[in-house]
């Protein structure tokens, strides 16, 4: 094995890799750019050999933009968008439906405010997959693509596919100088292992979403890593790029190792964002009056979302806002309400929710952003339509059917796509898969989900072999 080719070439890159590394980053003085996007220690053996781009065609793009709203742990559609009233006991659980925008369509008593506008978001209430685990279920949101196995250790590697804000990265890149395309915060998604999906696998680190944990509500909020060192001035930091350039040129590295290449395009994008003010005025939410951070609600979720705005109007083009386990409550991890279901939504994930999400979507029509700007509310799975896991009155995990929700970049605001059955648990008619999802979403930014890219074995692999749900847009 150790002859052949593949691994002389992988030796071949890490060598080279360390020949340049004390010009690097960290000889730029810049070794602390982002926490997974810009973080070159993760680069030895990282970066993909894969960078070209098989079949590509582009479509009318309905949406330019994406806030992807991930609820980890997954939501109960049956408590919230698809209540089942009529059901028996130990199926319909303690809430009540009420009246909505949208005639004849009731939600959840606890969601009054997004029930006021549910007439602008569309519905998909018939999503079903078999896998039950977090880290799988989470993979296949995430990517749109079935796990290789159901296993809450599944664990990333370069033979699982790229999160969808780094396809998206690759295929329409970044609309704005020194603005990351893709930005993910403020949690890693895990169940035990880190949940594949999260960043750009074997397209190469280069597409890796530009992350950061820290809490947007807390008062001492800030990103240090956008800061260049007190030593070191912009002016400084060009010239040693430049000395990094003659060096890669008069050792021919960057034609000789794809690590080294992506290495230089890791640099270039980092001294964009650092010589480039946008991302770090995005971030300063600071800016943003009482009043407004006050309506999106003081919360960690609350902030992250007014986050997802600014960054969306500074030119992002995909946002991912995990709603994760540091949420708190008695939820393990965030919507996962294996234990006494109805408090903790009553009390923790709803309340939050109603605040945050229709505040969120009022904001970005104002500003005149919504109808460029496609809002996705998911979870990996539903709840189990019988009451009484462990404590006898959770839900287990789902995934036979749930509902995703949809708004702005084009939706057709009170659309209706498939239905459960009676008791919420299958699909009735029009089911649909997590790979509909994906090409749904592609679909809408206008690039054609049969585009392929092309993995470290040199494969043409389609992003999505979905079929994108059309009816959900004007």
């Amino acid at each position: 094995m150790h002859g052949c080719a593949s691994y002389r070439a992988s030796q071949m890159n890490r060598r080279t890799l360390l020949r340049v590394g004390g010009l690097g980053m960290a000889g730029l003085g810049m070794s602390g750019m982002g926490l997974a996007g810009l973080n070159l220690p993760q680069a030895l053996g990282a970066e993909s050999k894969s960078s070209s781009t098989g079949h590509t065609r582009r479509l009318k793009a309905h949406a330019k933009n994406v806030i992807f709203l991930h609820q980890h742990g997954g939501p109960s559609h049956i408590d919230t968008f698809d209540m089942k009233p009529k059901a028996p006991d130990g199926i319909r659980g303690e809430f009540s439906p009420i009246s909505s925008a949208l005639p004849g369509v009731p939600i959840c008593e606890h969601l009054p405010r997004w029930g006021q506008m549910l007439d602008q978001w569309a519905q998909v209430r018939s999503v079903h997959h078999k896998m039950k685990n977090h880290n799988s279920a989470g993979y296949y949101c995430l990517t749109g693509k079935v796990p290789p196995t159901d296993d809450q250790r599944l664990r990333d590697s370069l033979e699982l596919y790229p999160a969808y804000g780094s396809v998206i990265s690759k295929f329409l890149g970044a609309p704005q100088p020194g603005i990351p395309p893709f930005v993910a915060f403020p949690h890693v998604v895990r169940d035990g292992s880190i949940t594949p999906g999260q960043h750009a696998s074997f397209l190469g680190k280069r597409f890796d979403p530009f992350f950061f944990g820290s809490d947007p509500n807390s008062s001492s909020f800030a990103l240090p890593e956008l800061e260049l060192p007190q030593s070191v001035d912009l002016d400084r930091l060009t010239r040693r790029r430049g000395l990094l350039e003659i060096v890669d040129a008069q050792l021919g590295l960057k034609h000789q190792s794809s690590i080294a290449s992506g290495l230089d395009e890791f640099q270039q994008q980092a001294l964009g964002i650092l010589s480039a003010p946008g991302l770090k005025q995005a971030l300063d939410i600071s800016q943003e009056p009482d009043w407004l951070r006050d309506a999106y609600g003081r919360t960690t979720y609350g902030q992250s979302c007014l986050l997802a705005r600014r960054l969306i109007e500074a030119g992002t083009r995909f946002v991912t806002v995990y709603f994760s386990s540091s949420i708190g409550g008695k939820g393990s991890e965030g919507w996962d309400t294996h234990q006494d279901n109805f408090t903790d939504l009553k009390n923790r994930l709803l309340p939050v929710t109603d605040q945050t999400v229709p505040t969120l979507i009022a904001d970005l029509r104002s500003r005149g952003l919504l109808e460029d700007t496609l809002v996705l509310w998911m979870g990996e799975f539903g709840r189990g339509p019988k009451i009484g896991d462990r404590d006898g009155k959770g839900r287990n995990h789902w995934p036979e059917c749930y509902t995703v929700m949809m708004a702005g970049g084009g939706v057709k605001g009170g659309a209706i796509h498939g239905a459960s059955d009676a008791h919420g648990a299958y699909p009735a008619t029009d089911p649909v898969r997590p790979e509909d999802i994906s090409a749904t979403l592609y679909w809408a930014l206008g690039i054609d989900p049969a585009s392929e890219v092309v993995d470290t074995q040199s494969r043409p692999l389609p992003i999505s072999v979905g079929e994108p749900i059309t009816g959900l847009f004007s």
